[in-house]
């Protein structure tokens, strides 16, 4: 069993205390994260997140650039935009975008599909919860749902931008899209009512996953779902209620320019090898 005093060397209040320091808002930019503020309607928050967590991969200036690019497109409410569109004036706003792998075309299926699952349930937050339940211990099973309807028949397209549980994947983005949705805190604004954050799965990218190995966290070689599992257990071991409280903070650091990896370990009294 994962005891952190032991393996990681860094005490729950070390945690602690990086929390209090660092989860506030002037330690966000620059993160996709930042554009949710803007949108006080949930309706809206929605869409956005998923639009931002969606790209959140490559560089951190390209993925601001790239999002800012997309919201541009949609005016100041992207769920009116979405639910008024039909899909040719969808296709024809983003047929010219591209985020590295990322072609417009992927971007109009998107919306398209959350405008499909609005129809059917009312919200996104409405479309995931038809497949939670209570007794699941994490919201994998429901995420395993949600992109299942996300990808509709097109899934032979789609896998590697919206990648699913349900094979093995760690879904960095879409569990990034479930911190920033159900968690509620200075940081990530929530809005999504009925999801336990004790439920949710650290958003795994190979950053993420080089902290957890300095930290002793885990020792798998790969960033897979099973990493992020024993990851998120590690983190349980510190904060039951709320696995991914450090996710924010931990990955400021490497993220922002006056903040690096060096700093953290030698904060927590560990030397780089």
């Amino acid at each position: 069993m994962f005891r952190p005093a032991t393996n990681s060397g860094c005490s729950k209040k070390w945690f602690e205390d990086l929390y209090a320091t660092y989860n506030r808002r002037p330690f966000v930019h620059p993160d996709p994260l930042e554009f949710l503020y803007h949108y006080e309607d949930l309706r809206d928050r929605e869409i956005v997140a998923l639009v931002a967590s969606s790209l959140a991969y490559g560089k951190v200036e390209q993925i601001l650039k790239s999002v800012s690019a997309i919201l541009l497109k949609m005016g100041t409410s992207p769920f009116d935009f979405v639910c008024s569109s039909p899909f040719r004036k969808i296709h024809t706003a983003f047929e010219n975008f591209k985020h590295r792998f990322t072609p417009g075309t992927d971007i109009s299926l998107l919306l398209w599909s959350a405008k499909s699952m609005i129809r059917e349930y009312g919200s996104l937050h409405r479309c995931f919860m038809a497949g939670y339940q209570d007794h699941h211990e994490t919201v994998l099973p429901a995420l395993s749902s949600f992109v299942g309807l996300l990808h509709g028949d097109r899934s032979c397209c789609w896998s590697g931008f919206l990648p699913s549980p349900a094979r093995g994947s760690a879904c960095k983005r879409l569990n990034l899209f479930l911190r920033w949705m159900v968690r509620k805190d200075e940081v990530d604004p929530g809005g999504w009512v009925g999801i336990p954050p004790s439920k949710l799965v650290v958003p795994l990218d190979t950053h993420m996953h080089r902290i957890s190995l300095m930290l002793g966290f885990t020792k798998r070689k790969q960033a897979h779902l099973r990493t992020a599992e024993e990851i998120t257990q590690a983190f349980k071991s510190l904060s039951p209620e709320d696995p991914v409280r450090y996710d924010f903070v931990l990955t400021r650091f490497g993220i922002r320019s006056d903040m690096d990896e060096a700093g953290l370990l030698a904060a927590c009294g560990k030397q780089k090898t």
